[in-house]
């Protein structure tokens, strides 16, 4: 399985962006596929992910602002974010994995499948 995200850039204050991650090698439709992000000198943190295909979870610091969606015709899960923050800055990885239990979903080290990452710059 490999997994492409994409979609990152330099955006104002209270501004959007949508993140895409195209998954090939394998149909992901039923898979957790997680958005995670990692900002300089800090862990790898949990943002939020589309469990097994169809329930959602997000982290509170991005709930109501960060919409997590799929499209099983393309393979690809995406991120929407709106009213973003300097403090949303950060590289965001995508992840996936077909065996994760929901105990385990905010854990980066239970995903096995990871993609590059792509910078997200929140700045006026």
């Amino acid at each position: 399985v490999q997994l492409q995200a994409s979609g990152g850039g330099l955006v104002q204050p209270g501004g959007s962006l949508r993140l895409s991650c195209a998954a090939s090698g394998r149909t992901m439709s039923s898979s957790t596929i997680g958005w995670f992000r990692q900002a300089p000198g800090q862990e790898r943190e949990f943002v939020g992910t589309s469990f097994r295909g169809n329930r959602i979870y997000y982290a509170d610091s991005v709930k109501g602002r960060f919409t997590i969606s799929r499209d099983n015709a393309k393979n690809t899960v995406y991120l929407q974010m709106n009213s973003l923050k300097p403090e949303d800055t950060a590289v965001y990885y995508c992840a996936a994995d077909s065996r994760l239990i929901l105990s385990s979903i905010y854990d980066p080290e239970r995903y096995n499948y990871w993609g590059q990452g792509t910078q997200v710059t929140v700045s006026s």
